[in-house]
């Protein structure tokens, strides 16, 4: 008897110990727990997500976005442009852990290097030619690059959290669609976050970090910085 009681014991502490590696593995979004849950954009209530309108109010309109046709103004500094259709657009993604964008590209324009820290990331290419490529995080080898180049019709997947850019190398306009594993991915764009934060990072912080004169952090922290979403 107290044989089978260890034995089922230790089955018992594997379940409970796959269980919690299984819950960590498909940590992510919420799984609904209906058909749907139309986001309630006038509520006053905070959730993780977005409270549900009543379904008895939900129409055809709730899970449809126009406009993904139409080309983004790249006219800026970075000569790129994010057009997201994530919860924030689209009321009827809400929970259900997924999202998209179209990227417009300039040439020499660039998505500079930022973070989802909600999703990973697979983009394809429409039209024309782009670099990219993404950090792998902090080991002994260090911060391992992964690059390529894509023309039209090729993918590429951009691991949950990992720091990526996209840069258009061609002479023609690029188009590419991403799509990412959450209703609302985020972005962290990363010279902004270090450079422009408010109120800023302190300089003396900064320079230390970056191992260069406070007056050359001094100098980057007054350029302007701009966001392409």
């Amino acid at each position: 008897l107290r044989g089978n009681i260890c034995k089922m014991a230790s089955y018992a502490l594997v379940f409970a110990i796959l269980a919690l590696a299984s819950s960590q593995a498909f940590a992510g979004d919420p799984s609904p727990l209906q058909d749907f849950c139309v986001a309630d954009n006038t509520s006053n209530v905070f959730v993780n997500g977005f409270v549900c309108k009543d379904p008895k109010l939900v129409k055809a309109e709730d899970f449809f976005y126009k406009g993904l046709d139409m080309p983004g103004n790249t006219s800026n500094p970075l000569g790129s442009k994010v057009t997201p259709v994530t919860v924030v657009q689209l009321a009827g993604l809400n929970t259900l852990g997924i999202s998209l964008a179209r990227i417009d590209f300039a040439p020499n324009g660039l998505n500079p290097p930022h973070t989802h820290p909600r999703a990973t990331e697979i983009l394809t290419v429409l039209e024309g030619t782009l670099y990219v490529g993404f950090v792998a995080s902090n080991s002994d080898a260090g911060n391992k690059l992964f690059t390529k180049v894509l023309n039209k019709g090729d993918v590429f997947v951009f691991p949950v959290g990992l720091i990526h850019f996209q840069f258009n190398i061609g002479h023609t306009n690029v188009v590419a669609i991403a799509a990412l594993s959450s209703q609302n991915p985020g972005v962290i764009t990363i010279a902004n976050a270090v450079f422009g934060s408010k109120p800023p990072i302190s300089d003396y912080v900064l320079a230390k970090a970056f191992q260069v004169d406070k007056k050359v952090i001094d100098y980057v922290q007054s350029q302007f910085w701009m966001d392409n979403n």
